[in-house]
């Protein structure tokens, strides 16, 4: 079974008019799964702060509580605004990751998608960037190598903007395989290949403006992919950022619903092979409202199909 964990916390964190990272983005991708069948869904519970302590410092913490404002909106940097539902929202997303992760590890689910915002995996450790507040992929990669007791956790990174957050999270972290493709030159400007981790336990493999299904194709299927099968996960987590998609207005990659079905499809033989078929995949970008929708239900269709 695929679990979908979901929480109408997703649609209390407002942005500012004309926002790209905004409810309607929650709003499409709840619609596109609902009318999935063979999926379970579940509530996405609210994390403690103890949670988000395990990449972020407590101080961090304290400041974006501080920052939450009463009504309207507070930007913590051009592009990263907070409003009264933030916080919880954020929680809410790490919850549901967390919830997943302990989904999947009990056999409750063999395969699962959080389809909450704000993304997290442009979060620093004492840095809100990108949209991102909290870094919902590393917290749940820590979850799993600290509270389950699992040795080798792989998170992989398909949005189009590089995950300089998670990275920075897991950088010290040799437990961990932090794996990405992106485009670059592209915001935030990390992600080149040879930031390898303290660990040699990054991988980065960018993709150039404009290259598209069978760039993408090569970049995964020669470097990423086998990278994975020799980490040999227990666990993959996934960063499933929709915005390399052709028609999305943040970037200029040239992929397609099939091209997040494939890289899925790809993503969960290694973890048959490894890790039970044991994948937890969190949504990131995407901000073309009819391509999220169908890239969302590609891959989770794919999810879903790898389950046996």
């Amino acid at each position: 079974m695929t679990g979908i964990f979901w929480h109408e916390s997703a649609l209390k964190h407002v942005t500012p008019p004309g926002h790209p990272e905004r409810v309607a983005r929650a709003e499409a991708v709840h619609a596109a799964l609902s009318e999935l069948e063979g999926l379970e869904w579940h509530d996405a519970p609210r994390a403690a702060r103890a949670e988000v302590e395990r990449c972020h410092p407590a101080r961090y913490f304290d400041r974006i509580e501080a920052a939450i404002p009463e009504s309207s909106f507070v930007a913590l940097d051009a592009d990263t605004h907070v409003s009264p539902g933030s916080l919880d929202a954020a929680l809410h997303a790490v919850g549901g990751c967390n919830a997943a992760v302990d989904a999947v590890i009990a056999g409750e689910a063999r395969t699962a998608f959080v389809a909450m915002r704000p993304p997290g995996h442009h979060a620093e450790t004492e840095t809100a960037m990108g949209f991102c507040l909290f870094g919902t992929a590393a917290i749940a990669a820590k979850r799993a190598l600290d509270e389950h007791g699992l040795s080798r956790v792989a998170v992989l990174d398909f949005d189009v903007h590089h995950g300089n957050g998670t990275q920075d999270l897991l950088w010290n972290e040799e437990r961990t395989l932090f794996a990405s493709s992106h485009q670059m030159p592209l915001y935030p400007g990390t992600g080149a290949a040879h930031e390898t981790g303290a660990h040699d336990n990054v991988l980065n493999a960018p993709l150039a403006p404009m290259t598209g299904s069978a760039e993408m194709r090569r970049a995964w299927g020669d470097i990423i992919l086998p990278a994975l099968d020799d980490f040999a996960p227990e666990l993959v987590i996934i960063s499933a950022g929709f915005d390399a998609h052709a028609s999305d207005p943040l970037a200029n990659l040239n992929w397609t619903e099939q091209d997040f079905a494939w890289v899925t499809s790809a993503i969960c033989e290694v973890a048959e092979a490894h890790a039970g078929g044991r994948v937890v995949s969190t949504l990131e970008g995407g901000y073309d409202l009819a391509a999220l929708a169908a890239s969302v239900a590609a891959h989770v269709i794919a999810l879903r199909e790898h389950i046996g």
